[in-house]
């Protein structure tokens, strides 16, 4: 260590400086032998004593500038040396210090480069409303929340009755309007020339798309993410019972809630903590499947089981987005292409390798796939 202060250390004034001692050569097991193979092995061992000093001096010399202080790093050996290197085998890299910046590198967020040169004050609107499904809550969007801020959209993540933080009983909700109550309120408190894009997820399709039929003019697009797109005169456990036809993988997770007695029909569903990431999170972190597992509530049942009323006028007029997700388990590929058959929206776009819980296993190609579709200008018919 010694040694590498000394060389690092400021020069001496030429007019004090003192002849450098001379070097000691290191001995070496073969400088002892004895005959001429000897004698050579110790000149061999003095001429690389020799070559390494002398490179560790224009090191040196080579990164004092002309004030006496270290200059940059010089590139390194595999880059000055390459045609060398790659006569002993593979080339190595070129060290994150001396090769240009690449898009991997992060200077930039993601979220920056996905969304760059947005201007979301020339949209139609810059506000989207993120809609939860059965059994979460407002926390599930905190990813989506924050690239889309950091890409300048306002956000609102709503609670629906007796979800997340709202402090109502599950048990307890009776009708889809009453579970879309939150919604609703918030659309009937915009003023009027206000639109917003609705965001919904699972179940909460059909709080979507209830609140579109009530409130079309405050509505600028509708997405539905992996979520019950209902047609006219369906509900949700109309969509939830062709997926059992499936599978059995819904109907082994699913726990009924008997609130009022066992002869009277469920008030809520539980969904097994044991089925959670199979059945929701077979893509998504482990540290998001522990947030979900102590944080969802059970599912009314009263909302699953209700019809809704939609009309071409009103729920009609609104713009439509479909977003698939290839690996969910819950609402699987074909059943989420079959709702879509049967009542088509404008686009449909698809997410590869995402669960039934996108906004945790591809939270950048959801945020990607928001913004395009917030940007998206209305085509008119010709």
């Amino acid at each position: 260590m010694g040694s590498l202060m000394s060389c690092l250390s400021d020069p001496i004034p030429s007019g004090n400086r003192s002849p450098p001692p001379q070097p000691k050569r290191r001995s070496s097991t073969s400088s002892r032998g004895r005959g001429g193979g000897g004698r050579d092995s110790a000149k061999a061992s003095v001429s690389i004593d020799e070559e390494a000093l002398t490179a560790a001096a224009a090191l040196v010399l080579g990164q004092r500038g002309a004030s006496g202080g270290l200059g940059a790093f010089e590139r390194s050996a595999s880059v000055r040396y390459a045609a060398k290197r790659q006569s002993q085998g593979p080339p190595l890299p070129r060290s994150c210090s001396t090769r240009p910046r690449s898009l991997a590198d992060p200077e930039l967020q993601p979220q920056q480069l996905l969304a760059k040169d947005l201007n979301t004050k020339d949209l139609e609107t810059n506000v989207i409303v993120l809609v939860h499904g059965g059994g979460f809550g407002a926390w599930c969007w905190y990813k989506t929340i924050s690239l889309l801020e950091d890409s300048g959209f306002k956000v609102n993540a709503i609670d629906l009755t007796g979800s997340g933080i709202h402090h109502y009983d599950t048990n307890k909700i009776s009708s889809l309007s009453e579970y879309a109550e939150p919604l609703t309120s918030y659309l009937k408190g915009l003023g009027d020339a206000e639109k917003v894009i609705l965001v919904a997820h699972d179940l909460g399709g059909a709080c979507v798309s209830y609140a579109m039929e009530m409130f079309p003019s405050r509505v600028a697009k509708a997405v539905f993410l992996c979520a019950a797109m209902l047609a006219n005169g369906n509900s949700a456990l109309d969509m939830f019972q062709k997926q059992m036809d499936t599978n059995g993988t819904l109907q082994k997770a699913q726990e009924f809630v008997y609130s009022n007695g066992k002869d009277r029909p469920p008030t809520a569903i539980n969904i097994d903590r044991a089925s959670l990431r199979d059945l929701l999170f077979n893509q998504s972190p482990s540290k998001d499947v522990s947030l979900a597992s102590v944080s969802m509530r059970p599912i009314p049942f009263a909302p699953v089981l209700e019809k809704l009323v939609l009309t071409a006028e009103n729920y009609g007029s609104v713009r439509r987005f479909y977003v698939e997700t290839t690996e969910d388990n819950t609402i699987p590929l074909p059943l989420q292409q079959s709702m879509c058959g049967a009542n088509p929206p404008e686009k449909v776009l698809r997410l590869k390798g995402a669960d039934h819980a996108p906004f945790f296993s591809k939270p950048q190609a959801l945020h990607k796939t928001l913004v395009e579709i917030a940007t998206m200008p209305h085509v008119r018919a010709s």
